[in-house]
């Protein structure tokens, strides 16, 4: 699965690096606060108590090498500011960063990072779940491990028929409709030929769905 670098295990950067291993990935979660590096680093894959201001220590650490680094330094503008500007001079591709404010989401829009998030606490393990299923882009959690995504069908899935992808799981994941500009197919055959630009909306249980998502891509 991916790897992923979660900067201040606060609130939310605690929930998204919980929900992130939960969902199979490798997380390194990164604080100044050695009591919260302490209180997580049984449960993450590695913590590492760091200075994400001091760009000697982003340097060390290597994060380049991350699929996204998700920085979640929330109450200090100054601090965050200066972490995305060390993660982006280390080579950071894809950053990820929690804003508290209008004035930081504008600063942050202007230094290029790929998404600004403006959280509660459920929004963290949101983050981590498209940071893990890039493809979905809405999902509805329905309780017992079951979910409803929804999921935009790009080029390498144009021409699939729907029995392409679903494998072995077709009696525990269920396509509900696929709309296609101002069509909209309920409960479409199996043999159903997917097109770019496509709107598929499953259902199912949460493995079930995680097993068939490298199809997806």
């Amino acid at each position: 699965m991916g790897q992923f670098a979660v900067i201040g295990l606060g609130r939310f950067g605690s929930a998204a690096a919980l929900e992130l291993m939960k969902l199979g990935h490798d997380v390194i979660g990164i604080d100044s606060s050695e009591k919260l590096v302490n209180k997580y680093a049984d449960q993450l894959s590695r913590a590492v108590i760091a200075d994400a201001t001091d760009r000697k220590a982003i340097d060390e650490l290597a994060l380049d090498g991350y699929d996204v680094v998700l920085v979640g330094i929330g109450a200090d503008l100054e601090s965050s500011l200066l972490c995305v500007v060390h993660l982006k001079s280390a080579g950071v591709k894809r950053i990820w960063v929690k804003a508290t404010s209008r004035a930081h989401h504008t600063i942050l829009s202007k230094l290029g990072v790929e998404r600004i998030i403006h959280p509660e606490d459920e929004m963290g393990v949101r983050a981590a779940q498209t940071l893990s299923y890039p493809m979905v882009d809405d999902y509805i959690s329905l309780g017992n491990g079951q979910f409803v995504v929804e999921v935009h069908i790009g080029e390498t899935l144009n021409n699939a028929e729907l029995n392409d992808f679903l494998g072995a799981q077709p009696e525990k994941i269920h396509v509900l409709l696929v709309k296609r500009k101002a069509e909209i197919f309920v409960h479409p055959a199996d043999d159903f030929t997917l097109q770019t630009k496509d709107v598929m909306v499953l259902a199912g249980q949460l493995d079930a769905l995680k097993l068939i998502a490298p199809a997806l891509t």
